[in-house]
């Protein structure tokens, strides 16, 4: 009788036990994501900012070498210390402004409640000391950042009577500028939440202890009521990590309640404006800091992100409408500023048949491809690009070996982009084919219709 009535109970309680032991796992794997994330993000921008400072200081040192023979005196002046003291410069000044990342806030106050409530792991500990370390980092790079755009704007003016250096100074110019683009750019990747990130947060924001220690601990958080959702960190940067905003207020207004309600309804106000003027000028960062230069936002993008695949097909004819051979392509270009790419692919050509009554599909060769875009203006690009094409129907691959059945193609023309979704952008190409019909089997004029994304 007790086995029996245990069983309905078995039944109840087996859920809960599995819910629960899900749970524990996706917090192990969060810690693990966590350390990992954090470690690697700090590796990436200490790198970054030591070549940085590498190459800032060649090009000082270039500077510097041109200034004595035109002026000792002056160049003694302006380079008094060793112009690859830079980390001594750099530790030696103290700025007030330390960047907020409410995505490593996020984490902190996370792993600070796993840890408060029992939790413990190989990882947790590792994870914390970088959180540490990134934290500690940070500051560094708003350090640095101040720093070269101080000596930068130093040296432009004493320097600007000289017009040897004006390269030497746009060269300073651009280093300073993508290498705060380049900051902005692994901080927008670290700040991208993982499956594994959303899914343990949002088990957790399930939690009524967590949400109380959120608002107990994140200062930002309770100042701007921004509740569970407050790790939307890109309206928000810029502002100053919530130690200092304790600090301030603390010492401005002390404990009165009353006081601490008026600044918590003025600082909602700010918000709300700062986030209409980013709206309004999502690419503006900084109006001080203008480049004086055209910049490629391509240049701190990696690698993979400057990738764009895509395809294209066209249709081939004889005498009548139907199309007897299908041009089917795929290719992958590589996006050398915001305007052009240059690429490559290969084409598979599917015969159809002879006619509407006779289809019958069969190889008819393979191509391959080169091809360059750049934008005219608007939607519009000039496209132009080297093919060779075997134009001779195969039943193995050893017959593509062949070379004198293979035909060349030079192609320049027009092509209309257009959008199709969020994610995939569609094209219209209108190609002539430079090479004498006698030497190729196609139609001097191609049409093709694709797609990238």
């Amino acid at each position: 009788m007790k086995l029996i009535s245990f069983i309905p109970i078995a039944f109840v309680l087996l859920p809960c036990l599995v819910s629960a032991q899900d749970s524990i796992k996706n917090q192990i794997r969060y810690v693990r994501y966590v350390e990992q994330s954090t470690g690697a993000y700090e590796k990436k921008i200490s790198q970054y900012s030591q070549k940085m400072l590498r190459k800032f200081s060649r090009q000082e040192r270039k500077i510097k070498n041109k200034l004595v023979k035109l002026d000792h005196q002056k160049a003694k002046e302006l380079f008094a210390s060793d112009v690859q003291s830079y980390s001594n410069a750099v530790k030696s000044k103290v700025y007030s402004k330390i960047p907020f990342s409410g995505h490593l806030d996020t984490a902190q106050l996370s792993l600070q409640f796993l840890q408060k409530n029992g939790f413990a792991n190989q990882y947790l500990d590792q994870a914390r000391k970088n959180q540490e370390a990134l934290q500690g980092k940070l500051k560094v790079t708003e350090d640095i950042q101040a720093y070269i755009q101080s000596r930068k704007r130093q040296l432009q003016e004493q320097l600007i009577q000289y017009t040897q250096f004006s390269k030497n100074l746009q060269s300073l110019s651009k280093q300073a500028y993508y290498y705060k683009e380049q900051l902005a750019e692994y901080k927008s990747t670290y700040e991208n939440p993982s499956k594994i990130e959303r899914k343990a947060l949002s088990e957790l924001k399930k939690l009524p202890a967590y949400n109380e220690f959120v608002k107990n601990n994140s200062i930002v958080g309770s100042l701007f009521n921004l509740g569970e959702d407050y790790n939307n960190t890109r309206s928000l940067e810029g502002l100053q990590v919530r130690t200092q905003v304790e600090e301030i207020v603390q010492t401005r207004v002390g404990t009165d309640p009353n006081a601490r309600a008026a600044i918590s309804q003025q600082l909602e106000q700010a918000k709300d404006k700062l986030s209409e003027l980013k709206n309004k000028y999502p690419e503006l960062n900084s109006a001080a800091e203008m480049p004086d230069f055209k910049p490629n936002p391509m240049k701190t993008k990696p690698f993979l992100k400057r990738l764009e695949f895509g395809g294209n097909i066209q249709f081939q004819k004889n005498s009548s409408y139907y199309p007897t051979i299908t041009d089917i392509a795929g290719q992958v270009g590589y996006k050398f500023n915001k305007n052009g790419s240059i690429g490559i692919g290969i084409s598979y050509k599917l015969g159809l048949g002879s006619g509407w009554n006779h289809i019958a599909f069969s190889h008819q060769g393979i191509g391959l491809r080169s091809y360059i875009d750049h934008r005219i203006k608007g939607s519009f690009y000039v496209t132009g690009g080297y093919e060779k094409n075997y134009f001779q129907p195969f039943s193995h691959v050893s017959e593509l070996y062949r070379s004198h059945h293979w035909t060349e193609s030079a192609l320049l023309g027009i092509s209309k982009k257009y959008k199709i979704n969020a994610k995939m952008k569609g094209n219209l190409q209108l190609l002539y084919d430079f090479i004498p019909q006698d030497k190729s089997k196609t139609n001097h004029l191609k049409v093709r219709l694709g797609y990238n994304f």
